[in-house]
Formats: structure tokens, C-alpha cells, sequence
């Protein structure tokens, strides 16, 4: 979990890329509204993107899943503590409030080609950057 610092008088937060966040932002979006509450948004992974969500407002749960398969759940609840995601882990987003504004921030510019929208594809190209990285350490 990452923490955005506040400013002395409170009740705004600061964030600054390359120094809150570990990379340059190059993209902002947010997921807001009743329509997302019983959602599950996301469900994908990214080959390029990092990314860093937090809630501005409401709250709601981050789930993920790294190359090991193991799953973590994060649940974003106060608009100064925010999850940092690398790239190549898979994300689900869920719980939303009927208030809830998930603020997302990322390394990279829309390109819906290195999406990874298939959990067994995702699987597929884990498997294949292991087999990778051992034949390189040979």
C-alpha cells in the first residue's frame, strides 16, 4: 500500500508523479456511480501499464494475482492510502459504494493491444516469461 501525503490543514491530498507514485503519469480515469455497485470491474491485466488506484470518495476492493497465483485483496477506504500495481498483474475491482469514486492513475497511454482480457491467457503468458527469465539465467 502506498500513502499520499496530506496537506497541514487537511482534508486535501497531494499526489505527484515520480515522487508519490513510481512512475510518470501519463493517464488518469475514474470509476464512479451506482452502476458499478455489484460490479466487478477490470478482470484483466496489462503488459505495459503500472497503475495506482485509490478511492478520492466511497471505497472498494482491489483484488490481485501475480505470476505466483497468489491473490491479495486490498481495500481502499481512505483517500490517502492507495495500492500501487507493477505491470503483468491481474486486477479486479469490486465492493464499490454507491458513493465510490476509484481514482486510477497509469504509466502509459490507452492501447488496447497489450491488454490481457482471458485469466487462462493471462496464465498462458506468465508461464511463458518464467520459461523465459529460466532459459536467460542459464
Amino acid at each position: 500500500m502506498l500513502s499520499f501525503p496530506e496537506f497541514s490543514n487537511g482534508g486535501a491530498i497531494r499526489v505527484e508523479g515520480l515522487r508519490d507514485v513510481p512512475f510518470e503519469i501519463k493517464r488518469v480515469f475514474y470509476i464512479y456511480g451506482q452502476g458499478n455497485v455489484g460490479k466487478v470491474r477490470g478482470k484483466h491485466s496489462n503488459r505495459k501499464s503500472e497503475f495506482v488506484l485509490f478511492n478520492v470518495k466511497g471505497t472498494s476492493k482491489v483484488k490481485t494475482i501475480d505470476e505466483n497465483l497468489h491473490e491479495e485483496v486490498y481495500e481502499l477506504n481512505e483517500p490517502g492510502q492507495a495500492v500501487y500495481l507493477p505491470r503483468m498483474v491481474w486486477k479486479e475491482m469490486y465492493d464499490f459504494s454507491e458513493d465510490s469514486v476509484l481514482m486510477v492513475l497509469t504509466n502509459e497511454y490507452y492501447d488496447a493491444g497489450e491488454y490481457i482480457r482471458s485469466f487462462d491467457d493471462f496464465l498462458l503468458e506468465m508461464e511463458h516469461i518464467k520459461e523465459e527469465e529460466a532459459w536467460k539465467s542459464e
